[in-house]
């Protein structure tokens, strides 16, 4: 134990799962590894015999301001927790920091720090958010994150400039050093897939990660629902509620392409709560002749128009997924299908289609209280999963409960698709929507 700063060294040395009766294969950090700021402490006392005058910690102003208050007062350092949204932004972030906060100042008298930009800010963390009650205030209800998020910042092939020319590099032992520069007893990761998955591999190399799952696209594996999902869905379905006047005003066929990457929730949720006629997804490859004759039989029942949702992720039998072209430069982002599917319906039938991208609005504003409810019981749940050293671990949904799953089950069953033999494919068709397979 540092007399001065209160650090135990060498803290995550042989840290057990509480309550999964196994180490936690966290494996021992190599004994060169000086801690950051027991170095400055030990070179400031050696040069100065001054009492009351802080070491001198370069970096990260907000922490050095913590480092100084501890020193200066001679206290014991409370425990910390450091916080990162990574990926994607998703309606919920805010939710999940907010209890996160309360929980560990509330519950544990613990020290939150918010890291910016996701696993930028734990690479280069030089401006970490001290968060506190006053910090969190009044953004329950707000979308996006305060803390920023990035989904580019993979620690493991981090890019940079070196004389002009970008380089991969991997960076993961500064990620990890500056978890003990920043003398954080654990990490709370809040992401997706790709985040979670880099969780993961950190976890493997000794950091004391607890995760939580986050993305629209409810494609996580490990738990029934994520946070985000039902505000993209209730997105989707409004928008394809005001589509409906537009289709049967024209006598059209009207398409909403949807986000989900090769998942088809958000479609397939908003098709059904919005009364598509019908719904395209990746799980099921289609044909466009069902689509047709649906179209003709509404026709011939009055009703001479369309509402289709389809998933961006979706492709035809025998064909691939569509990737949008930036530019002529390809951009690897799927994108693109709603158009082609309109203008072979155009083409092939004669129908008059009109496709609709939604895009980026399925990710912002407001989270629904849905996603409230649930981000707070996840940043709660994974506060006390960090306080009880059950690193490794991601917070889920089962039914109604909270409880928690390894990184690498969790990683491992990912994506979680739509099952084309479940009860939500079977309820929509006994509702006549067309997937396009029959």
């Amino acid at each position: 134990m540092d007399p001065v700063t209160g650090l135990p060294r060498g803290r995550h040395r042989g840290v057990v799962h509480r309550g999964h009766g196994r180490h936690s294969g966290l494996r021992q950090r190599r004994n060169t590894r000086t801690l950051y700021l027991s170095t400055h402490v030990h070179a400031h006392r050696a040069s100065t015999k001054q009492e009351g005058t802080a070491p001198s910690v370069s970096g990260c102003s907000s922490v050095r301001v913590i480092i100084e208050r501890e020193y200066v007062n001679n206290i014991k350092r409370k425990k910390r927790i450091g916080i990162l949204t990574g990926g994607g932004d998703a309606p919920g972030l805010n939710a999940v920091i907010r209890a996160v906060v309360h929980t560990a100042m509330k519950d544990f008298n613990v020290e939150v720090l918010g890291l910016r930009n996701g696993f930028d800010g734990l690479v280069e963390p030089e401006d970490v958010l001290i968060l506190s009650h006053t910090e969190v205030r009044g953004i329950l209800s707000h979308g996006g994150t305060i803390l920023g998020a990035a989904n580019r910042g993979n620690p493991f092939s981090r890019k940079t400039i070196i004389n002009d020319k970008e380089v991969v590099s991997d960076m993961s032992e500064q990620a990890l050093d500056n978890i003990d520069r920043l003398k954080l007893d654990s990490i709370i990761v809040v992401g997706g897939d790709g985040t979670l998955s880099i969780s993961k591999a950190l976890y493997d190399k000794g950091a004391p990660i607890v995760g939580v799952p986050k993305t629209i696209d409810n494609d996580m594996g490990g738990t029934d629902v994520t946070f985000g999902f039902d505000t993209a869905m209730r997105t989707a379905a409004e928008a394809l509620d005001k589509l409906h006047t537009t289709a049967e005003s024209h006598s059209r066929a009207m398409i909403l392409e949807l986000m989900g990457r090769n998942a088809g929730w958000i479609a397939l949720g908003a098709g059904i709560a919005s009364g598509a006629d019908s719904i395209l997804i990746p799980e099921i490859p289609f044909d466009l002749t069902p689509v047709i004759n649906r179209f003709e039989e509404r026709a011939a029942n009055g009703s001479n128009f369309n509402i289709m949702s389809v998933a961006e992720g979706c492709h035809p039998k025998g064909g691939k997924q569509q990737y949008k072209d930036d530019a002529g430069l390809y951009s690897g982002r799927l994108g693109g299908i709603g158009q082609t599917i309109a203008n072979e319906l155009r083409v092939d039938s004669g129908i008059d289609s009109r496709c609709t991208v939604l895009g980026h609005l399925q990710r912002g504003g407001s989270p629904t209280p849905y996603d409230r409810w649930l981000a707070t019981l996840y940043g709660a749940g994974a506060t006390r999963l960090a306080m009880s050293g059950s690193y490794g671990m991601m917070v889920n949904l089962r039914g109604r409960e909270i409880g928690s799953i390894s990184l690498k089950e969790a990683v491992a069953q990912t994506p979680k698709l739509v099952n084309p033999d479940g009860d939500l494919i079977t309820a929509a068709r006994g509702l006549g929507i067309v997937f396009g397979d029959e």
